[in-house]
Order: structure tokens, then sequence, then C-alpha cells
């Protein structure tokens, strides 16, 4: 008995001792958790706060009536939604286009940024390393029109260019042949973002300790092994939760690229679920319909983004949560 109140009153002074402990540090980065408040209160206004209109989903929504004045239809818009043979033609493009853009959008980068790392001329680096991510700061707006005007019919770069090598004999409309589009838009978009993209994994690679390149060198190891066997497994952390962030974002892709890039003879590859909740939806003035497809969109990115978090703890002892 006594040895039970004994191991009863060591917990309470250990669960006392961390508690003085948190106090402690909360005091001593008191100015970091101030720091911290307008940010919380940002994300609280502009990611939970709205998060009170998926009720509309549920109810025939009407601007000009309030909240208690609404009429509930439970998941009528729901049955609509997939009873649509539209909803599963713009999921598909949006899988396609997501799947494309997580493979090619998360291998490049991290492979320029190992051959970037490599290269030890400095000068050369940053003028690669500011030329790549350059592109980034472009509007799509005239990233569209620079695509657009390369890739016409009449005139363009790309075809004046396989035409002189005797590759083509004709123009080609690449602009106007839907099942090109999903490749034409995913190599558009790792021109634009492959930079910006790999700066985080080249900054993860700056904080590997360059003594076990050293040791490496001194074992007699190549550039190759040591990328293989210290470079990317010191920053497979880094890896691992960029992929995690990146599954959970599949089918919100947005619609701006898709938007500008597509026309009327790639439509039926081009439309994703943010256009056809824009087009089906607010446009039409069916805004119950639309929050519907948001709340669908967001409900399957949530699930998606656990299950790949589980997945990762499970094999790879990393995770976001």
């Amino acid at each position: 008995m006594k040895k039970l109140n004994g191991s009863h009153a060591s917990s309470l002074e250990l669960q006392q001792v961390r508690r003085n402990s948190f106090w402690k540090t909360a005091l001593q980065q008191r100015w970091l958790y101030l720091m911290s408040v307008p940010f919380i209160i940002y994300v609280f206004i502009f990611n939970y706060l709205p998060l009170w209109g998926w009720t509309y989903a549920f109810q025939n929504y009407k601007p000009h009536l309030g909240f208690f004045e609404q009429e509930w239809v439970g998941f009528e818009h729901f049955i609509r939604l997939f009873s649509d043979e539209k909803f599963y033609q713009v999921l598909r493009n949006t899988l396609a286009m997501s799947f494309l853009g997580l493979i090619a959008g998360f291998t490049i980068p991290i492979i320029f940024a190992l051959l970037l790392n490599e290269v030890r001329f400095s000068f050369f680096k940053r003028f690669v390393q500011t030329v790549s991510y350059l592109p980034h700061f472009v509007s799509w707006v005239v990233v569209a029109s620079l695509v657009t005007t390369m890739m016409s019919i009449d005139g363009g770069v790309i075809n004046e260019l396989l035409m002189t090598l005797g590759i083509i004999d004709a123009p080609i409309n690449f602009m106007g042949k839907g099942e090109w589009f999903w490749y034409i838009l995913t190599a558009v978009d790792q021109w634009k973002e492959m930079g910006w993209n790999a700066i985080i994994y080249l900054a993860a690679m700056a904080g590997i300790d360059q003594e076990l390149y050293e040791a490496a060198r001194v074992d007699g190891a190549g550039r190759f092994r040591m990328m293989w066997h210290i470079t990317l497994p010191g920053i497979r952390t880094t890896i691992v939760v960029l992929l995690i962030m990146a599954i959970g974002h599949l089918t919100t892709i947005g619609f701006e690229k898709q938007f500008l890039l597509g026309n009327n003879l790639t439509k039926e590859y081009s439309d994703v679920l943010d256009l056809y909740a824009l087009n089906y939806g607010i446009n039409m003035g069916r805004y119950s319909f639309g929050t519907a497809i948001g709340v669908f969109n967001s409900v399957v990115s949530i699930t998606l983004l656990l299950v790949a978090n589980g997945i990762m703890k499970r094999t790879t002892k990393e995770s976001i949560m």
C-alpha cells in the first residue's frame, strides 16, 4: 500500500513539474505567442468561420431570405450532383490532371534541386535558380497568352520549328486537341512552378551536416552515391510532409489554368470541379448546388489527407499529425 501511495505521489510530482515547465516555457516565449495571435484570428475568420456556409448545401438557398426562413431539403442537391453525368466527367478531368501534376510536380523539383545542389560554381548556381523560379511570379493570364501564341496553328513557334526540322508536314492545332490538354497543362505548370517548388528542398539540403559528405568522400563515395545515401535521406521528412499535403489537395486544383488554357474544343477535357461549381452553380444562381460541390470537394480532400498521413506514418514513421 505504501508502495502504491509512493508511486501515486511521484506521478503527481511529475505532473506538477511538467505543468510548471509548460508555464515557464510559455512565459519565456510570450512574445512568440503574441505574434501568432493575428494569424490564429486570420485562420479562424477565413478558414473556420466560412464553414457555416456549408449549411447552404442542405437548403434551397434564396439570398433574399434569412437563415431561419430557408427551405431545408436535406441531401437533395447531393443526389442531383451524383446523378449528373457531367459531374463524373469533371471529376475524371480533375483527378487525371491532379495525378499528372502530383507525379511531375513532386519528382521534377526534387531532381532539379538535387542537380542544382551539386553545382559548385556559385554564380552559375544562383543564376540558374533565379531564372528557374522567375516564371512563378508571372500571371497565369500572361502564361496562357504565351503558350497559346507559341502553339498556335497559324505561325506558332512550335509548329514552325517542327516543320523546319521536318518532323511534321503541316501545322498541328495543339490547343484544339482535347486528348492532349492534360499533358500540355502539366508541362506548362511544371515550367512555371518547378524552380519555386525546388526552393524548399534546397533549403532542407542546406541543413544537412556537411561532415557526412566529407566522411563519404573519404570512403570513396561518388556524387551519385552521396545523393542517394545522404541527401535524399536528409530531406526525407520534407519530402513526406509535402507529399501528404499534395495528396490532400488532389481534388482542389483550382480552375484558373484550365479556364485560361481551355476552349470549346477541349471543354470535355479541361472542365474541373471548381469550374463546374462556378458554371453550373454560382453563374446559374444555384448557390446550394455550388455549395454541395464545394462540400464534396472538401470532404474528399480531408479524407485523402488523413489516409495519406496514416499510410506515411505506418510506412515511414513520418507524418504531419
